[in-house]
């Protein structure tokens, strides 16, 4: 008669603590406890799925009643009847219950008054109690007073995946043990160990790739190698990349060689080769981010190759690809993949949105190429400064000189400012901070109505007009985050208004000076408009720091105030959507217009 078949897992269950794997924190310290006879009445086993939680538990349970020992040791025999029948599972002193199973207070009580009575055949009476987070609050509260004074010789081992659920009151009780994710040079260890026992013909690459797509679980290591292993030896890497089906490191690779061509026939065609090869949209974006990270990675420290996550057959791709990308464009691809794999997972058409994605990140490659914008607009507003001198030949009164100052001396104060901003540098920065801004609506408004004139290694001076300061300053943090991934370090914001306040006052002093006794020989070449437009102006300084619009701006004020005093609903919000595009609102019924 045959045996039945047993699983890797359970076949090669560690059945001492020295076996234990990635633990050797945890196991010195209950060997210790077990030899210097310091046994905790509760003891509480947290961590991620298939890293030994049980499997200690039940240890802690043959150490402490090991038939061939006078007392608890950490070495148990194996061998004798306690031992056996609590790796079995079928020890009457050793009761695991399924927390998940029996969550209410009753089946607690049951269980605390089972603990009174004295072991059977054992010394210690040990429940273990798995996936205890799953029970209630009154269970939990019901167990209270037996964890912290349990009945003699009886010990909980309460384990769980998820502490953050437990009862602090219960936490206090307990001596907890944190089982961290096993080692990816451990894990690779131990499932060559295993293919040797079993005399399982598997490449080396393809357990790398087994140890780390089980990230950090030996549960789930054992059981994809007792998997692999019905295939056909020799197993090789892409076996293993088919099985789980996922993207193979290689086929990623070409992937971003070919995003980094930035032609969209080549991305296409590589894009279209993984899909309709079976390969699932969504992995092919997580493999994706993978390689981006490790790109970053090597981009930063070219000789650690080992912080990556490829396989070492792969790893000398890297540097080149990663010097030749860059970091800034690297993150910013990273940034744009951001929040793309819920709109993937919630889309009927997966792969054209994979596709409208990869392609959307070659467009953001030349964003930053525009560098020229600044210059061009910078000179716009010394061209429009004399578009408005010939406007005053209407003579009007002397007692608006105050008005004067107050619209003409922006237009070159504008020019200066843009004038510091016009540096290259600057301007190509100021486009790569555009580019890494999230929200379209904060790109488009910053890109019209702000500027980076000044940048140094502590602060970032941005140049706002003063109509849009208070909008620019609630998303001052977007702008700061925005810095942060352009420029690769914070930077404090600093904001400056490119019109009105005391900024542009600072310029007509050096008119007054030059002569000081005449007053109304200046006056009338500064003065735009009559007294009754005056009352206008403050309607048209808004849109002075758009340099573009600047001359067509003063005649447009002009006509509305003197025929309607107070503007209706409509005209207001006409007037304000005009201004968030940059344009003016035109009169049909005025021929002049």
């Amino acid at each position: 008669m045959s045996t039945a078949y047993q699983p890797l897992h359970h076949k090669y269950r560690p059945q001492r603590f020295d076996q234990l794997v990635g633990q050797e924190a945890i196991a010195a310290t209950l060997g210790h406890a077990l030899t210097s006879n310091r046994i905790a009445p509760a003891y509480l086993f947290s961590g991620p799925r298939g890293t030994g939680k049980t499997s200690s538990a039940r240890i802690l349970a043959r150490s402490l009643n090991c038939l061939n020992s006078d007392g608890p040791t950490p070495e148990p025999c194996g061998t004798c009847e306690l031992c056996t029948t609590i790796a079995a599972g079928t020890a009457l002193d050793v009761i695991e219950i399924d927390a998940a199973s029996n969550t209410g207070v009753d089946n607690i009580r049951e269980l605390i008054e089972r603990s009174r009575f004295a072991p059977v055949q054992a010394r210690w009476k040990v429940y273990v109690v798995d996936e205890c987070h799953m029970l209630s609050t009154a269970a939990f509260n019901a167990l209270l007073k037996t964890l912290e004074e349990p009945p003699p010789q009886v010990v909980f081992v309460l384990a769980t995946t998820d502490p953050q659920r437990v009862l602090p009151t219960i936490l206090s009780r307990c001596q907890r043990f944190d089982f961290r994710r096993i080692p990816l040079d451990a894990l690779e260890a131990h499932l060559s160990w295993i293919a040797e026992q079993e005399a399982i013909e598997i490449q080396p690459e393809a357990i790398h790739v087994v140890a780390l797509r089980s990230q950090g679980g030996l549960r789930d290591a054992e059981s994809l190698l007792d998997q692999l292993s019905l295939l056909p030896p020799p197993i090789e890497a892409t076996a293993v990349w088919d099985l789980l089906g996922a993207v193979p490191e290689q086929e990623l690779l070409q992937l971003v060689q070919a995003m980094s061509s930035a032609e969209p026939v080549a991305l296409l065609e590589a894009t279209r080769n993984l899909l309709d090869r079976g390969r699932d949209p969504g992995a092919v974006l997580q493999g994706l981010a993978g390689i981006l990270r490790d790109l970053v990675l090597m981009a930063a420290a070219p000789d650690r190759p080992e912080l990556t996550g490829v396989s070492p057959q792969f790893r000398d791709q890297l540097p080149p690809l990663a010097k030749a990308l860059g970091r800034a464009r690297l993150l910013q691809w990273q940034a744009q993949l951001r929040g793309s794999e819920q709109q993937l997972r919630q889309s009927v058409q997966p792969r054209l949105w994979l596709e409208v994605l990869l392609l959307g990140l070659l467009a953001e490659a030349p964003a930053a190429a525009p560098a020229t914008s600044a210059p061009v607009t910078a000179a716009v507003p010394s061209q429009t400064a004399p578009a408005i001198t010939p406007t005053p030949a209407v003579p009007a009164p002397s007692p608006t000189p105050s008005a004067a100052p107050a619209t003409a001396p922006e237009l070159p104060k504008v020019a200066p400012a843009a004038a510091e901003g016009a540096a290259p540098n600057l301007a190509e920065l100021w486009q790569q901070i555009l580019g890494s801004l999230e929200l379209p609506s904060t790109r488009m408004l910053l890109s019209q109505q702000g500027q980076l004139v000044r940048l140094d290694a502590n602060r970032a001076v941005v140049q706002v007009a003063s109509n849009w300061m208070g909008m620019v300053q609630s998303r001052a943090a977007l702008l700061e985050q925005a810095m942060a991934k352009a420029l690769g370090g914070s930077r404090q914001l600093v904001l400056e208004a490119s019109s009105g306040g005391a900024a542009p006052k600072v310029q007509p002093p050096p008119a007054a000076v030059v002569t000081p006794p005449v007053i109304n020989t200046p006056s009338p070449t500064p003065e735009p408009t009559p007294p009754a437009q005056t009352r206008a102006a403050p309607a048209a300084t808004p849109q002075l720091p758009e340099p573009v619009s600047q001359a067509p701006k003063p005649p447009e004020p002009k006509r509305p105030p003197a025929n309607t005093s107070e503007p209706s609903g409509l005209d207001r919000q006409a007037k304000n959507l005009a201004d968030f595009f940059n344009g003016q609102v035109l009169d049909m019924d005025n021929p002049e217009v």
